[in-house]
């Protein structure tokens, strides 16, 4: 602290080296103000013009924003990734002798933030926390919250599966130990971190924070056991660091939830994007997955169902009970209807509960409690005939909540202003105190307005009137022309240009009266809506426990509503491999043309066909197909009905994308590079039980080594994994392995040639392609015709020169100057039996003529 720092730059350094990593808005007047390398950095995030101030011998940068404008720039600091320190007036400056007292009343960092303009109502903002072995092969433990909403949960893992679960809960911030500092986080790369010593992660340090959040003597009701250290240091981390930054909010938490898996579906970050199930691939207002199924009616059920689509179930019972609660919804118009209408007048309760909590609601915020719980007692009647278990156990769950009700109701007044400060807010009747003081301010301001037609009548001052000011109070004017009349016992309170204002003795005393009765009601009705407040937070945990129970009826509403409007069918779950597609369609792409012009197809892969390759040309329609399918499974294993005429799917413990390419320059990786690690991945993570959707592979090299790889890909996933596959490829020459490879058939999207032209008919067939049709979809692509006309030469040339049997033209073949002779690699290929070579013993055969070619 510099010796010469004035007092309130003093004030300023003792708060900011208690916050240095983050940006203090410090509350000067009408103003937050930042100072010295916050206020440069301020300035340079936020636009604002970076002056000084005086600071005793120098001057100290500065930059400040008005105080209404706060929640616009926490809003951009927040997104920006930034950590800001509120620093409020904590006393009257008035009163304050001295500088005024200051401190840190909210820090807010990205997944701390609680202001609703800093929060997106159908999405949660989760604050992760992750602790345990360092070393690629160790394990870890994961806890998360949404602070906004009060969850807490918490589940093992492992470095491999990490990337998939920050995919699944999209963390806005993640806390680390901070000997983690240098460590890389895979699949955190967009997310902030933030780092705390390491023994907040300890288990006793953690054992110790939950006990006595929570208040009880051992952790075992919660569920936590002798092995769970990691889970508990992890979970205790994040309680402390939320005790930290949001003292108030960390209050309302519920109990830690332990996930210990083995229910839902893990999706990885390819099948996320490729499936476009919460984000769209291309522009940002594309349309997903999500964006079609959202029918939901409250944003704590918006934000339900994209949990669900992001965590599929893979528990066939979970799945069937979902399934038949859907079922009821959609077979009873009225019921869902009636449910839906009182769902849509519920207002956001899992938020306001935590507002309640943390003593951030105000007087509005109650009374749209009361109107939410208002409706509960309709939804249960809405379901008194519901016979899905599902259903029945939500409904005998809804708790109206009649005390909170009968509080609220009592205390609070019909229409109350915005801020408490205003007044007007505690209703009348509800406290006598608060009526007489009521009752003596509205007699004295009855008497004050009586006092202008007295006093008019007595001096015959007809232009005489009694007015108020905030700084002068009561007063008696008089115009300058009539000032001759005015009575001895008026005393001078201030002269105006065209006139005098009085007081009388007897004014005074009302207005004493008037004000004081006005201080005290303010200060009374503040004391009695936080008893209020109080009284209702704590019932927090019951209201917390009816939402869960609303948004649940909320998103198999929605689902029922979508089933119906878009003609989805329930599909039969079942445990075994089968899965039957009749006429599916796929949800998002058929919403975005007339119904009748998306064509449905089949598909089926069982134990005697699992591997589809799937052949035709680029627009006809083979990705649609494929991702279709992958949409149609998931959606299935949500609990959730499907667009088609009929299913039969068998649960998967994984879907697996491939889809498109693309360079990662960042990671210096070649589009090659990325297609073969994203398919390594799927290789070496799938199972029998999976679903594995390939849009080509090996298209990022030459046509041999690209044909190659996709070759050995397909056999191995045929002989060694046994996942059920579809492979959307133009190699038609792939085709050839249905003939040796017993569990692969050929399809096709059928395309009708018409002359020079082509029509995609959008249609699976049976049987593979023989063509790609480049040249055809080059010339709809608008290539020049001169371009067109020399490839259709080009092409016929090609096919022309095609060895017989052989897949690779002789015009690729440079012709000899000499007697051409064999070259070793063909003698030793003539001796090659492919029908009994392993996929392994392919690719080492290739590797080993491969370098004998180059030699």
């Amino acid at each position: 602290m510099a010796a010469d720092d004035t007092p309130l730059m003093q004030q300023w350094r003792e708060i900011k080296s208690r916050h240095q990593d983050a940006l203090v808005l410090f509350r000067v007047g009408d103003f937050y103000e930042m100072f010295y390398e916050d206020a440069e950095e301020g300035a340079r995030l936020l636009d604002l013009t970076l002056t000084s101030r005086n600071n005793g011998s120098s001057r100290a940068p500065l930059a400040g924003i008005p105080v209404p404008a706060l929640e616009t720039y926490l809003q951009r600091l927040v997104k920006l990734g930034r950590r800001v320190a509120i620093c409020e007036q904590v006393e009257d400056p008035a009163q304050a002798k001295g500088i005024v007292r200051r401190a840190v009343t909210e820090m807010v960092t990205p997944g701390t933030a609680l202001s609703e303009g800093l929060l997106d109502a159908r999405r949660n903002n989760f604050l992760l926390a992750i602790t345990g072995e360092s070393d690629p092969s160790g394990e870890l433990a994961v806890a998360w919250t949404d602070l906004s909403t009060g969850e807490l949960g918490v589940q093992p893992s492992n470095w491999k599966e990490l990337p998939d679960l920050l995919g699944r809960l999209e963390p806005s911030e993640i806390l680390l130990p901070r000997s983690w500092e240098l460590f890389p986080i895979p699949g955190a790369d967009r997310v902030v971190c933030t780092h705390r010593s390491d023994w907040m992660f300890d288990a006793p340090s953690g054992e110790e924070e939950l006990r006595r959040r929570f208040g009880v003597v051992t952790l075992e009701g919660f569920g936590f056991g002798p092995g769970d250290g990691l889970l508990v240091g992890a979970t205790g981390a994040l309680v402390a660091y939320l005790a930290e930054t949001q003292p108030a909010a960390a209050g309302v938490l519920r109990p830690p939830r332990i996930e210990r898996g083995g229910t839902e579906m893990q999706l990885d970050e390819m099948t996320r994007r490729n499936l476009e199930l919460v984000e769209p691939l291309g522009s940002a207002d594309g349309q997903t997955l999500l964006g079609v199924l959202d029918e939901a009616l409250t944003p704590m059920g918006g934000r339900l169902l994209r949990r669900w689509l992001l965590s599929p179930l893979i528990d066939r019972e979970a799945i069937v009970g979902r399934q038949d609660a859907v079922e009821e919804l959609v077979d009873d118009t009225s019921m869902r209807r009636e449910l839906r209408k009182e769902l849509g007048s519920i207002k956001d309760l899992e938020r306001l509960a935590v507002r309640v909590g943390s003593a951030r609601c105000t007087p509005r915020d109650l009374l749209a409690i009361d109107a939410s719980l208002s409706h509960v007692p309709a939804l249960k009647s809405a379901l008194a005939q519901a016979r899905a278990d599902v259903l029945a156990r939500h409904r005998e769950a809804l708790d109206p909540l009649d005390d909170l009700r009968a509080l609220v109701a009592a205390a609070i007044s019909d229409d109350p202003p915005l801020n408490l400060a205003d007044g007007g807010v505690i209703r009348p009747g509800f406290d006598p105190q608060l009526d007489e003081l009521r009752s003596l301010r509205e007699g004295a301001v009855e008497w004050i307005a009586r006092l202008q037609a007295q006093e008019r009548e007595r001096t015959g001052i007809g232009s005489l009137k009694v007015g108020y000011n905030k700084v002068f109070g009561y007063y008696i004017e008089v115009t300058r022309t009539h000032l001759e009349r005015v009575p001895e016992e008026y005393q001078r309170r201030q002269t105006l240009t065209n006139a005098e204002r009085y007081i009388t003795p007897e004014l005074k005393e009302w207005e004493e009266k008037v004000l004081g009765a006005e201080e005290k009601i303010l200060a009374l009705e503040s004391k009695l809506f936080e008893d209020v407040r109080r009284q209702v937070a704590a019932l927090v945990p019951r209201l917390q426990e009816l939402t869960s129970h609303v948004a649940a009826l909320d998103v198999l509403a929605a689902l029922a509503e979508v089933a119906v409007r878009r003609e989805y069918v329930r599909p039969e779950v079942h445990d075994g491999y089968e899965l039957v597609i009749r006429a599916g369609r796929h949800p998002v792409v058929e919403t975005m043309m007339p119904r009748e012009d998306f064509i449905p197809n089949d598909v089926r892969l069982d134990g005697e066909a699992r591997i589809m390759i799937l052949t035709g040309p680029n627009m006809a329609g083979k990705s649609t197909v494929l991702r279709q399918v992958g949409l149609i499974q998931l959606l299935a294993q949500v609990g959730s009905f499907v667009p088609a005429r009929e299913a039969r799917i068998g649960i998967c413990d994984r879907i697996f994308t491939r889809v498109g390419a693309s360079d990662n320059l960042v990671r210096g990786q070649s589009t090659f590079m990325v297609e073969m690690t994203e398919t390594a991945a799927i290789l070496n993570g799938a199972s029998r039980r999976s679903l594995v959707l390939l849009d080509e592979i090996g298209r990022g090299t030459s046509t041999w080594d690209g044909m190659s790889v996709a070759t050995a890909v397909t056999e191995y996933i045929h002989e060694r994994v046994g996942a059920k596959t579809i492979f959307a490829t133009h190699y038609h020459e792939l085709t050839r392995l249905a003939e040796r490879l017993p569990g692969v058939v050929n399809y096709s999207v059928a395309v009708k040639e018409d002359g020079e032209n082509i029509v995609f008919l959008r249609s699976l067939v049976a049987g593979g392609a023989d063509r790609s049709y480049g040249v055809e979809v080059a010339r709809l692509a608008g290539l020049p015709v001169e371009v067109i006309g020399r490839a259709r030469t080009l092409l016929r040339e090609l096919e022309g020169g095609m060895a017989n049997g052989s897949t690779r033209p002789a015009a690729d073949v440079q012709l000899p100057l000499f007697e051409a002779q064999d070259h070793p690699v063909l003698e030793r290929l003539r001796g090659v039996d492919v029908n009994r070579l392993t996929p392994i013993e392919a690719i080492v055969l290739l590797a080993e003529l491969s370098a004998q070619a180059r030699s």
